[in-house]
């Protein structure tokens, strides 16, 4: 859609290593550049997103809109990299949801000094008026409970499966 409303679209996919890339087909079909960083170097470049992005912000023109889904710490430092460029920057927030009304609480955030919720008035805010390190604080209170239940990650399952069907490019 930003793209067909005539925006130059450029997007950073950030990941730890190349088996772990995900969409880059389907991004690269809706940006005018692509960016691939790995933590490790073994797909494109190594490095952080937060460098490609603060490099694009230093250019002139700088982006007029940045827009950060993904781990809250790296949407944290996305925001705070675009910050002193005062580039305006939206964040995709994943918080624990449980009713999807916003009675039990679990998706509360804090947003420029006034509690939001997640799963009504989000997910998307200003980066740069979230408390990440309250957000981080509250996701932590469930680790207990999901090594309790010896909670696995079954990401790299699910890409083996795309792949075989044909998807993830």
């Amino acid at each position: 859609a930003m793209k067909a409303a005539g925006n130059k679209v450029i997007i950073i996919i950030g990941a730890r290593n190349k088996d772990l890339v995900i969409f880059e087909d389907r991004m690269r079909a809706i940006a005018d550049e692509l960016v691939i960083v790995t933590d490790d170097g073994s797909y494109g470049r190594k490095a952080l997103v937060t460098e490609p992005l603060k490099e694009y912000c230093s250019q002139d023109p700088k982006p007029d809109l940045a827009v950060a889904i993904g781990p809250p710490i790296m949407m944290k430092f996305c925001a705070e990299t675009t910050r002193p460029f005062q580039v305006p920057t939206v964040v995709s927030l994943n918080t624990i949801m449980i009713d999807g009304t916003g009675m039990c609480g679990g998706c509360r955030v804090s947003v420029g000094g006034h509690t939001k919720f997640v799963c009504v008035d989000g997910p998307e805010f200003d980066g740069h008026k979230v408390d990440f390190d309250n957000m981080m604080s509250r996701l932590r209170a469930y680790k207990d409970k999901e090594e309790e239940d010896h909670h696995v990650c079954h990401l790299e399952l699910q890409i083996e499966t795309m792949e075989g069907q044909g998807g993830r490019k």
